[in-house]
């Protein structure tokens, strides 16, 4: 692929926001149908297990609704008192995810110890089973969807998402482990310690989440491959004679990129402006939702600018 080609991937502003209003509203609806299913087995079984399984989803359904608002909002254009839009709401989603995962992971690990210390027998093992395989099922189904979305709109909120549905996996294939080893073997302190290593693991993702999330917040560069790609993309053109102080950021479904654009001393205002437009639409053609601020510079005589704590950043 050439570097001024557009990637089959790349998708319009309102291209993402679609995808992932779709990929969200089918998250609360997934949340719903385990809540209830899960709901009625535990209370028909009593399997820690289950009830570890089923807190986990009720978090997951106050996060799939703030997901939900989050990207809906994310995705509104700049006004006079967000001069950069809204996209950062998306890592503020991330977060609060983050806390609800991790904060299910604490309750049920605390419920999976005293049903280690005190194992109970759990009934109508097989409601439990079958549960369980049918919420396998339906989160697997869910995390393709997200995956999807994820590869084509950079969403860090529907990141967020697939991270705690992620784990559900697991901790659904662990659940059901544990509850069929605790009704069908007898082996009831199998159910317990099935709860407590679902609570690691959900602890352990929303160690994961936070991280993408303040990755955002605090304004860190795109990954290397996007940061180069942007550098030859914007120097495509051989009048461009180099780039410096490229900084890129992520926020939401956009990024942001500015960048000090070398030209000749000599060349006309005109023909440096017709450039910087012409090095623009390349990026756009690849990364659809980039703000861009371009800044020339003639070459060898400009004077240092910007302060040197800026240019840590620089590309060329």
């Amino acid at each position: 692929m050439s570097a001024t080609s557009k990637p089959p991937t790349a998708l319009t502003a309102a291209e993402s926001l679609a995808l992932t209003r779709r990929v969200t509203t089918l998250s609360v609806g997934v949340a719903a149908i385990l809540i209830a299913i899960k709901g009625a087995a535990w209370l028909a079984g009593g399997s820690v297990a289950m009830l570890a399984s089923l807190a986990d989803s009720g978090l997951d359904l106050i996060a799939s609704l703030v997901t939900f608002f989050a990207v809906r909002y994310a995705a509104a254009p700049p006004d006079a008192e967000h001069r950069f839009g809204h996209g950062k709401a998306e890592a503020f989603s991330s977060l609060t995810q983050a806390g609800l995962v991790f904060a299910s992971g604490a309750l049920i690990g605390q419920e999976a110890i005293k049903g280690l210390i005190h194992p109970k027998p759990i009934a109508a093992e097989t409601l439990g089973v079958v549960v369980m395989v049918v919420s396998i099922l339906l989160t697997l189904a869910l995390i393709r969807a997200q995956a999807e979305v994820m590869r084509r709109t950079r969403s860090v909120a529907v990141s967020g998402d697939k991270a705690h549905y992620a784990a559900d996996l697991a901790a659904n294939a662990v659940s059901l482990v544990g509850i069929a080893a605790a009704g069908f073997l007898g082996l009831t302190w199998v159910d317990a310690a099935a709860g407590l290593l679902i609570a690691a693991w959900l602890i352990w993702g929303a160690t994961g989440v936070f991280r993408e999330a303040s990755n955002q917040l605090m304004d860190r560069e795109l990954p290397d491959d996007d940061r180069a790609r942007i550098l030859a993309l914007l120097t495509g053109d051989p009048r461009v004679r180099g780039v410096h102080q490229l900084r890129t950021r992520a926020s939401g479904p956009n990024i942001h990129v500015q960048a000090h654009m070398d030209f000749d001393a000599d060349t006309p205002l005109a023909l440096a402006h017709t450039l910087m437009v012409e090095a623009e639409t390349r990026v756009l053609a690849a990364f659809p939702t980039a703000d861009i601020l371009i800044h020339p510079d003639p070459r060898g005589v400009a004077e240092p600018h910007a302060g040197a704590g800026w240019t840590v950043s620089d590309a060329s």
